[in-house]
């Protein structure tokens, strides 16, 4: 069961911890290239590299960060690994973003309703 699975399920947040290492994983521009690849459908290392010049060893390290935040998961057949989205993890993130707006709105609505409370008292 994903880290974040009973937090989910009980309406309390996830742990900083797990955030934390979504948005670290996703702070990165080839690791968001890498999980809008997937979006697609999943794909082998070998083609997940193909765009990029950089050491396999550096690519590796790239899907291995993507791995341990829970954005992906793999499977290995053979001799070849093919990663997939865990979409799922996404949801955290979007999740954090819309409490975050939520406050942020809350507090601009406050805002403007005690400047408009100024404004017709008449102090400015």
């Amino acid at each position: 069961m994903p880290a974040h699975a009973s937090h989910s399920r009980t309406g309390s947040p996830p742990p900083a911890a797990v955030i934390d290492g979504i948005f670290r994983a996703l702070s990165d521009p080839t690791r968001r290239d890498v999980v809008a690849r997937l979006s697609a459908k999943p794909a082998s290392v070998s083609e997940l590299a193909a765009p990029y010049k950089m050491a396999m060893p550096s690519f590796l390290e790239h899907l291995k960060v993507l791995e341990a935040s829970g954005l992906v998961s793999s499977e290995k057949k053979g001799r070849v690994r093919t990663y997939q989205l865990a979409s799922e993890r996404l949801k955290v993130a979007e999740d954090w973003l819309s409490r975050q707006r939520r406050l942020w709105e809350q507090r601009l609505d406050q805002l403007d309703a005690y400047l408009l409370k100024l404004k017709k008292d008449g102090v400015t």
